[in-house]
């Protein structure tokens, strides 16, 4: 659990925004920023951000919800979301758990996602739903 950032407090309730502010949301994150990583699957090396995690419940848009776009690839079970006007990726609807969203820390107000420094890499390439 991440409670501060640099010289951000992570709240409760945070605000997290694409990139023209288009797309608002709002975080549940009782327990600060939790099980931040990056991925190594080909959308997640390409787009580079460092993910965390969310209850399905736990993030409400507050605006933007007619920008925003769904990318899916390979099984088509993971739901990528993304603000059609400036491109930014926001969420997602993990593969792994679906049970939870994925969010893009970088998004979170106030935050600069090369102050947490070094975070784990997940395998997304072997990916735990393709085990046997």
């Amino acid at each position: 659990m991440i409670k501060n950032v640099g010289t951000t407090e992570i709240k409760a309730k945070h605000r997290a925004t694409c990139h023209c502010g288009a797309v608002v949301l709002e975080l549940d994150l009782p327990d600060g920023i939790v099980d931040a990583r990056r991925c190594d699957c080909s959308v997640c090396r390409r787009k580079g951000a460092i993910v965390a995690s969310v209850a399905l419940a736990g993030i409400k848009i507050l605006a933007g919800e007619d920008v925003l776009r769904l990318y899916q690839f390979n099984t088509r079970t993971a739901k990528h979301y993304f603000c059609s006007r400036c491109g930014i990726y926001t969420h997602h609807q993990r593969r792994s758990n679906p049970d939870q969203y994925g969010f893009n820390v970088g998004c979170l107000e106030g935050v600069n996602p090369f102050d947490l420094g070094a975070v784990p890499t997940n395998d997304g390439v072997d990916h735990p739903a393709d085990r046997s």
